[in-house]
């Protein structure tokens, strides 16, 4: 049985990892929530197990096999070699950590060939849950159909900065509508009904850091196994869920039958009628990545095709969770067995 603890529990990344981990082979854990001072006290639940959100003192950490940090970027930077060095293996799912020394972006999904965690390995990044989604589309192209570039709107919602962004969002959109002035403690703009590819000076969320990030995940992802991708992230007025507009040039037509083919199988759902277009309210609670094809048609035989446009979604929040668990579930062979150590 292994000891858990998340960091960060009561956030909405936290939320969501809770509720994958108790559909895991981990579920049958002890856990240990943890958070801010914010959150102190709460009840909680993992699984069928009820405990109270603590404080991450000395030895919160004590006899921990695996630590999920899911709360902000400056408490996994406070707390994670205080993890490390208490001999829990740190899975970060805000990313902070990785540009840090011997820290490996992970995607169990992916068959990419990374390297391998070991016992030097001081924490985990799980891939941007944008990123994999992106890697899936790529990884299940390459070999059989090269694709020669790739461009990509990622549209993020507020739930990508958290519960403050989503309510900042919210009063915003009733305020609008009763003529008041608008909140914008978190974004410094109007993102009620309203689409940005920036942020106000004063904003506390930032697009060119999440932006930053996909495109660092996404080349961990694919080494050199596809082009680098021509990638912006911009804001959308909702408030859950991933959507991408993709268009990739291939080197050369191919059947759109053949498309189709190569894009099923595990964590891609292939959506073939016009009429059930994938939308980020259509992904929301699916496990896998919603996904509609536009080929554009070659003019001499227009069953072939060497560009083809992406419509895609997904629930950025489970997939960031159900990855984050993968890792786990990866690292396993790391961690003795058998006792909470």
């Amino acid at each position: 049985m292994y000891k858990i603890a998340i960091a960060g529990a009561s956030t909405l990344l936290g939320k969501e990892l809770k509720d994958a981990l108790s559909d895991s082979p981990l579920a049958a854990a002890n856990f240990v929530l943890l958070d801010e001072d914010n959150a102190l006290g709460q009840l909680d639940q993992v699984g069928d197990e009820i405990t109270f959100v603590q404080a991450i003192d000395a030895d919160a950490f004590d006899r921990v096999d695996f630590t999920f940090f899911c709360g902000s970027d400056a408490l996994t930077r406070k707390h994670w070699k205080q993890a490390v060095a208490a001999g829990s293996t740190v899975v970060d799912m805000t990313g902070a950590l990785d540009q840090e020394p011997g820290v490996l972006v992970r995607a169990p999904w992916l068959d990419a060939g990374e390297t391998a965690a070991d016992l030097f390995t001081p924490a985990i990044v799980p891939a941007h849950a944008a990123a994999l989604a992106l890697a899936l589309v790529l990884d299940r192209l390459q070999p059989s159909i090269p694709v020669r570039a790739a461009f990509t709107t990622v549209l993020l919602p507020a739930s990508e900065f958290g519960r403050a962004a989503m309510d900042e969002l919210h009063q915003q959109t009733v305020n609008l509508l009763s003529f008041q002035s608008l909140p914008r403690a978190t974004y410094d703009a109007q993102v009620a009904y309203n689409i940005l590819s920036g942020l106000g000076e004063s904003a506390t969320a930032s697009l060119s850091i999440v932006e930053a990030r996909i495109r660092r995940h996404l080349a961990v992802l694919g080494g050199h196994r596809w082009p680098a991708v021509s990638l912006q992230a911009v804001h959308a007025p909702v408030f859950h869920g991933h959507t991408f507009s993709i268009a990739l040039d291939l080197e050369r037509p191919i059947e759109i039958t053949a498309l189709e083919e190569a894009l099923s199988g595990d964590h891609i759902d292939l959506v073939l009628e016009d009429t059930d277009s994938p939308s980020n309210l259509a992904a929301t609670g699916q496990n896998d990545v919603l996904l509609r094809l536009k080929p554009e048609p070659e003019p001499r035989n227009p069953s072939l095709s060497s560009r083809v446009w992406i419509w895609a979604a997904s629930d950025n929040l489970r997939l960031a969770a159900q990855n984050a668990v993968e890792c786990a579930l990866d690292l396993r062979r790391l961690r003795p067995q058998g006792q909470v150590q």
